[in-house]
């Protein structure tokens, strides 16, 4: 069986150092670069490159460089011709030795726009056209959990993936050609909770949902449902408990609970952890991979799953981003 990725949505799991990989599709105006990774203790720098090829020399559109070197701060530049340009900086550290950090760099029409943890940072001017860039370079001091092309398109030679982002949820002798998952709506970044999504049209089957979010320290739980509007039925009601340690899954059909599911394969909500979540719908189950990993399967008790028109999010709970 294939795996393959919901369109807009290129997700490489626990990449190794140096990365320098093609952007899906090439870089455009409008798509968002998401990283999770994890600051090494003893970090004294590490860069992201928007490069224009992948030749030795190659010109670098945008060079994102955090320095830890007693005066800590944040160097952006690019790189035409062999030399550098201009270099700015902040003397703003926002990325901390040991902890696990966000970066979002979002490709908006006269600019980089770079979001850390949630926090707008800074604004690079383009000095070369977007459309040029061809490939992502990452490397320095930390650990990668994930890198994510948002909003573009993939290349034909990326299809399938090897990755086991998004499994076919339906019947296995289906070609995954006939089964691509789908999503419509654009990312929404940094949406506050409580957060309630519309699902336009219901969801059907192949829709993905993406949910991407931090786990504060003081976090109890939180729970992510997927909701008919009109009668308060919970189609799929998912409940990290943090004082647990468990993950509860559940459904709330005609005013009553049903019976609780909690075995899993491992528990991707830490305190203090980002998590990435995909929630696939099949045509007898949803299927649910947490950072790449299958989380669990949860076979429909609400049959008339068109009737899910919300998705609905809340509780102690950092939302990055939601695309449905």
């Amino acid at each position: 069986m294939a795996f393959v990725p919901a369109p807009g949505y290129q997700p490489f799991y626990n990449p190794t150092l140096p990365y320098n990989s093609p952007i899906p599709g090439g870089l455009s105006v409008g798509m968002s670069i998401y990283i999770q990774g994890m600051a090494s203790e003893h970090m004294k720098r590490f860069h992201v490159n928007f490069v224009v090829g992948q030749s030795p020399g190659s010109d670098i559109a945008f060079h994102f460089n955090p320095r830890f070197d007693g005066w800590d701060k944040v160097v952006f530049n690019s790189q035409q011709g062999g030399k550098w340009g201009n270099e700015e900086k902040k003397r703003s550290m926002p990325f901390h030795k040991g902890a696990a950090f966000e970066l979002v760099i979002m490709v908006l029409p006269e600019h980089y726009k770079v979001v850390v943890n949630g926090n707008p940072f800074y604004e690079f001017g383009h000095r070369l056209p977007p459309q040029m860039v061809t490939h992502l370079q990452v490397d320095g001091d930390l650990e990668l959990q994930s890198i994510n092309f948002i909003g573009g398109q993939p290349s034909p030679n990326q299809i399938p993936m090897t990755i086991p982002a998004y499994p076919d949820p339906g019947q296995s002798d289906q070609p995954w050609l006939n089964t691509l998952p789908t999503m419509e709506g654009p990312p929404i970044f940094n949406p506050p909770v409580p957060f309630m999504g519309r699902i336009q049209g219901g969801l059907t089957a192949r829709k993905t949902i993406i949910v991407n979010g931090y786990v504060p320290p003081s976090s109890t739980s939180f729970q992510i449902n997927f909701k008919v509007e009109f009668s308060g039925d919970l189609a799929l009601h998912i409940n990290p408990r943090l004082n647990e340690g468990s993950v509860v899954r559940n459904s709330h059909l005609n005013g009553s609970w049903g019976s609780e599911e909690r075995k899993i394969s491992y528990n991707p909500f830490g305190f203090g952890q980002y998590f990435d979540l995909s929630i696939r719908c099949g045509l007898d189950r949803f299927k649910v991979y947490a950072n790449g990993q299958h989380l669990f399967d949860y076979s429909h008790r609400l049959s008339a799953f068109q009737q899910v028109d919300t998705l609905e999010i809340k509780g102690d709970v950092i939302l990055s981003y939601v695309q449905i």
